[in-house]
């Protein structure tokens, strides 16, 4: 099993693991499979995947403008890794949307 919490922290020292662990919990099984436990940036439907099921349906964000200014942002801050973690994807679309709370 991935450490979560540890690449989380790559891009959030101070990153909460309750909060870690209610993302890891509502991917659930996706995150068994190696494919769906990374997200691809180069791929505009899984983009629109993430804004749709996660800003929108999951964080309540109804600019979709927004979601997807925010998931181009952490496509961005996450350049770096070729693997992008689906955890790590999230947490830091949730912080940028300040709803990391609401999770």
């Amino acid at each position: 099993m991935t450490d979560y919490l540890a690449d989380v922290r790559k891009y959030d020292p101070l990153a909460d693991a309750d909060i870690v662990d209610k993302i890891v919990k509502y991917l659930g099984v996706a995150l068994r499979n190696r494919d769906s436990a990374l997200v691809a940036c180069t791929d505009k439907s899984e983009r629109d995947r993430v804004r749709e099921r996660w800003c929108e349906k999951k964080l309540g964000v109804d600019d979709a403008a927004k979601g997807d200014m925010i998931v181009e942002l952490v496509c961005e801050t996450m350049g770096g890794d070729n693997a992008k973690s689906r955890v790590t994807f999230y947490y830091l679309v949730a912080k940028h949307l300040d709803k990391l709370r609401e999770i």
